[in-house]
C-alpha cells in the first residue's frame, strides 16, 4: 500500500514535471514566434518609416534647388545656339575664301579691316541669336514647369556669367586693337569657359562640365593658332550640340 502511494506520488510528480517543461517549451516557442512576427513588423515599419525620410529629403532637396539654383535652362537653346555657331563659321570660311585667305595654311593671319569688321559683325549675330533663342526656350520651359525665370538666383547667375565675358570682350577688343587676330579664338573660348564655370554655382552642374571642356579647347587652341576657326567652330557649335542634347534628355 505504501509502496503504491509512493508511485503514485512519484508518477503524479513526474507527468507534473513533465507537464511543466511541456508547458515552457510551449511557451518558449510561442515567444519566439511572437518576437519573430514584432521584429518584422518592426523592421517593416522602420523600413517603411525610411522610405518616407527619403522622400522627404528628396521632396526637401528639389524644394532648396528650386529656390537657390536656376533650373529652368533649356537643352534645346544649347542645340540652336551651337547650329547659330556652326552657321557663322561656316559663312565665315567661305568669306575667307572670297577674299583669298588660305585658312588651312597652319600660319598665323593678320586680317583686313574689312574682314575683322565682318568676323566682329558675325560673331555679334551668332550671340545675339543664341541670347535670343535661349531667352525664348527658357521662358517657355518655366511656364510649362510653373516656375519662376527672374528672381535673386538669376540675377546671381547673370552676375557671375557676365563679369568673365565682360571682362573677356575688353581683352579681346585690346587683341584687336594691337592686329593680334590669332589670339581672339583662344581668348573667347577660355574666357567663355570661365563666365560658364562660375555661372554653373547657380544652376545645373552641367554648366560646369561645359565651361571645363570650353576652357580647355581654348588652351589646347593657343599651341594651333593657325586653326582658331575651327576651334571656335568645335568650341561654340558642337559643344554647345552636345550639351544641348545631353541637358534636354537629362532635365525634360
Amino acid at each position: 500500500m505504501f509502496l503504491t502511494v509512493i508511485f503514485n506520488d512519484f508518477v503524479v510528480i513526474f507527468v507534473s514535471y513533465s507537464s511543466i517543461n511541456i508547458f515552457f517549451e510551449i511557451f518558449f516557442k510561442m515567444f519566439g514566434w511572437l518576437n519573430k512576427i514584432y521584429n518584422f513588423v518592426f523592421q517593416s515599419a522602420l523600413f517603411m518609416e525610411n522610405n518616407n525620410y527619403q522622400e522627404d529629403l528628396l521632396h526637401i532637396r528639389k524644394m532648396m534647388e528650386k529656390s537657390s539654383r536656376f533650373i529652368s535652362l533649356s537643352g534645346i537653346s544649347g542645340v540652336f545656339a551651337g547650329l547659330f555657331a556652326l552657321a557663322g563659321a561656316v559663312y565665315v570660311y567661305f568669306l575667307f575664301e572670297k577674299n583669298g585667305v588660305d585658312y588651312f595654311e597652319a600660319t598665323v593671319k593678320y586680317y583686313e579691316k574689312d574682314i575683322v569688321i565682318h568676323l566682329i559683325l558675325v560673331a555679334l549675330l551668332t550671340m545675339v541669336l543664341a541670347i535670343i533663342s535661349g531667352a525664348y526656350f527658357t521662358i517657355r520651359k518655366s511656364k510649362k514647369n510653373n516656375l519662376t525665370i527672374w528672381d535673386s538666383t538669376t540675377k546671381k547667375l547673370l552676375v557671375n556669367f557676365a563679369i568673365p565675358l565682360a571682362i573677356g570682350g575688353l581683352f579681346c577688343a585690346g587683341l584687336l586693337y594691337h592686329h593680334l587676330h590669332g589670339l581672339l579664338a583662344p581668348t573667347t573660348l577660355i574666357f567663355y569657359g570661365l563666365a560658364l564655370f562660375n555661372a554653373g554655382n547657380y544652376t545645373y552642374s552641367d554648366v560646369k562640365y561645359l565651361g571645363l571642356c570650353e576652357i580647355s579647347l581654348g588652351i589646347i587652341s593657343v599651341f594651333f593658332l593657325g586653326y582658331g576657326l575651327f576651334f571656335w567652330a568645335i568650341g561654340f557649335g558642337i559643344l554647345h550640340i552636345v550639351y544641348g542634347i545631353v541637358m534636354h534628355k537629362k532635365y525634360k
